[in-house]
C-alpha cells in the first residue's frame, strides 16, 4: 500500500491495538473483507472521498451493527473513516487486521512462538509435497474440500489459531497458498518486532550455533531475528541466509559460482 492508503491502514492497526483481542476477532475481519471483495458497489461507497467520514462511518454501523462485536465495528469504523487509494485497498487492509488479531490472540494466550513455529514447519510440508501444494491451491477445486484438507493434515498436530490461519491461507484472496502462509510468518514476527531470517544449510545446526547467528545478525540489522532454518543438501558448506530481500550467501557453491564466472568473464 502507498500514500494515503498507508496512512488509513495504520490507524487502523491503533484502533486493533486499542480494543480487547478475542478469539473470533480475525475470522470477523476477514469476513467483512470477503464481502467487500465480492460487492463492489459496497466497497466503492465505503471509500468514496467524495462522501464525508461520518457519512462512511454510519453506512459501517447501519450495516455491521448486531451483527459483528463491537471491537470489530470499532476497527472498521476507524478503517473506513481514512482515505484510500483505491477502493481494493479496504478490503488488503482488513485482511492484513485480520491476520494481525489472530497474531495477537495467540501472543496473548502466550502461543506466539508456537504459532510461528508450526507455520514455518507447515511451509517446508507444502513446499516439498508439491502434490499437496497444487490441489491447496488449485482455484478448480470448490474451497470447502481444499479446507477440509488442510483441516485433515493439521488434526490434532496444530494450534486453533494456526488451522485458522491456514484455512485462510487456502482461501488466498488472489495469493497463493505459499505467499501466504510466508506472509503469515512476516505478521507474527512483526508482533515481537523481529525479521524473518531464512537460513540454508547442509546440516542443522545446534541450539548454541543458532544463537549465536541470530545474536550476529541482529547486531548487523539493529533488531531482533527470527531464524527459519532449512535444512538443505544442495547447500555445499557455509551457510546461506535471506533476510527480506537481501542475501547473504557464505556457502562453498556461491564461492565457486563466483569463481567461474570470473573465470569466464
Amino acid at each position: 500500500m502507498r500514500g494515503a492508503s498507508k496512512e488509513s491502514l495504520v490507524r487502523a492497526e491503533q484502533a486493533l491495538a486499542g480494543v480487547a483481542v478475542t478469539e473470533g476477532l480475525g475470522a470477523e475481519l476477514f469476513s467483512v473483507a470477503k464481502v467487500l471483495d465480492t460487492n463492489g458497489a459496497l466497497r466503492r461507497a465505503l471509500t468514496d472521498p467524495a462522501r464525508s467520514a461520518d457519512s462512511r462511518t454510519g453506512l459501517v454501523r447501519q450495516l455491521f451493527d448486531g451483527k459483528v462485536s463491537a471491537q470489530t465495528l470499532e476497527i472498521l469504523t476507524a478503517a473506513v473513516a481514512g482515505r484510500w487509494v483505491s477502493s481494493r485497498d479496504l478490503g488488503h487492509a482488513l485482511d492484513q487486521l485480520s491476520v494481525q488479531a489472530e497474531v495477537a490472540y495467540a501472543d496473548q494466550a502466550g502461543k506466539l512462538d508456537e504459532l510461528e513455529d508450526q507455520l514455518f514447519r507447515l511451509d517446508r510440508v507444502v513446499a516439498v509435497e508439491r502434490e499437496l501444494a497444487g490441489k491447496l491451491s488449485d482455484r478448480s477445486i470448490p474451497l470447502a474440500p481444499r479446507q477440509e484438507l488442510i483441516r485433515g493434515l493439521l488434526q490434532g498436530k496444530a494450534d486453533a489459531v494456526t488451522v485458522r490461519l491456514a484455512e485462510r491461507a487456502v482461501d488466498g484472496r488472489g495469493r497463493g497458498f505459499a505467499a501466504s502462509l510466508r506472509a503469515y510468518q512476516v505478521e507474527a514476527a512483526a508482533r515481537r518486532h523481529a525479521s524473518i531470517a531464512t537460513v540454508r544449510v547442509a546440516t542443522d545446526l545446534t541450539e548454541a550455533e543458532r544463537g549465536r547467528l541470530a545474536e550476529l545478525l541482529g547486531r548487523q540489522y539493529g533488531r531482533q531475528i527470527q531464524l527459519n532454518v532449512i535444512v538443505d543438501p544442495s547447500v555445499v558448506g557455509g551457510v546461506r541466509v535471506d533476510i527480506g530481500d537481501e542475501v547473504i550467501d557464505g556457502t562453498i557453491a556461491a564461492r565457486l559460482d563466483e569463481a567461474q564466472r570470473r573465470i569466464a568473464g
